[in-house]
């Protein structure tokens, strides 16, 4: 069962994101009629050897030219040089204004893709397929896109909004348990900020869903992507209310920067979960 959740706001053109089960399965079928030519599939390169078949073969069997493109896993590939790069070969694959980026992966995925697509030809469409339960709660709604410099996180970017977002609950399987949990401060995050019932489900019979639990992980997903589809629609640009999404973020920023953003040493979630403690 899918569930489909409309994003819209006056200043950019709606699109849904869909949450459910064997959705990369999909994926053509799903982006086929906003990809009339070709695509290049943005991932990194763990991504590509555990998802990248399924999403080329669902982009071939819909008649869509894809090529795959993978960058080194890690926060290190939000650069300058990546971002040259990714855009060099939509180049010499001969990408045009109809045609669509697709991001495979988690956050630093789709905001490297994202803002490449922002970039080329002044903005083509993309699409999100998150494959981190952090990045299908969080990042892949919203339309923040940027690369990090040596004097900060996330200072070069723009605001470019997807064409559809898929999340595919199943895609969370595969990932490790620490990255699971990572993603599950996100999910805490929107309860404490828009939800108390919410909350309260996450904290008691809604808890085995940062132990990897299918179902409690698609009604996990499913809110929190309703909580921050209202928020964005609101507010794209963070003139008002979509600071509450930064809850703990202002501290956790500041704690990934004095580690040296090591994933390693410190998750993204478990840095927004410290910061929302601090705060």
């Amino acid at each position: 069962m899918t569930t489909t959740v409309p994003v819209s706001g006056g200043a950019f053109r709606p699109y849904d994101v869909v949450v459910g089960r064997g959705l990369l399965g999909e994926l053509g079928a799903r982006i086929a009629p906003i990809a009339k030519g070709r695509t290049v599939v943005v991932t990194d390169e763990t991504v590509a050897t555990i998802h990248g078949p399924a999403a080329l073969k669902a982009l071939e069997s819909a008649g869509i030219r894809a090529r795959l493109l993978a960058v080194p896993a890690g926060e290190g590939s939000k650069s300058f040089a990546e971002l040259e790069r990714v855009l060099d070969r939509m180049l010499a694959f001969g990408l045009d204004r109809s045609d669509v980026v697709v991001a495979l992966g988690g956050g630093v995925v789709g905001d490297l893709a994202g803002l490449a697509a922002a970039l080329y030809m002044r903005g083509i469409d993309f699409v999100q397929v998150p494959t981190t339960l952090l990045a299908q709660v969080d990042s892949s709604v919203g339309g923040k896109t940027a690369i990090d410099t040596p004097r900060g996180k996330n200072l070069i970017g723009a605001f470019h909004q997807p064409r559809l977002v898929l999340a595919d609950i199943d895609v969370l399987g595969t990932l490790p348990a620490r990255q699971v949990r990572s993603g599950w401060a996100e999910v805490l995050k929107h309860g404490l900020i828009c939800d108390a019932a919410f909350f309260d489900w996450l904290a008691g019979d809604g808890a085995v869903g940062a132990e990897g639990d299918p179902a409690a992980l698609q009604r996990a997903v499913e809110r929190s992507v309703e909580i921050k589809s209202a928020v964005v629609g609101e507010d794209e640009k963070e003139a008002g209310r979509r600071a509450l999404l930064n809850l703990g973020h202002t501290f956790g920023h500041a704690i990934e920067a004095e580690l040296g953003f090591d994933e390693h040493a410190l998750t993204h979630g478990e840095a927004v979960a410290l910061g929302c403690a601090m705060a």
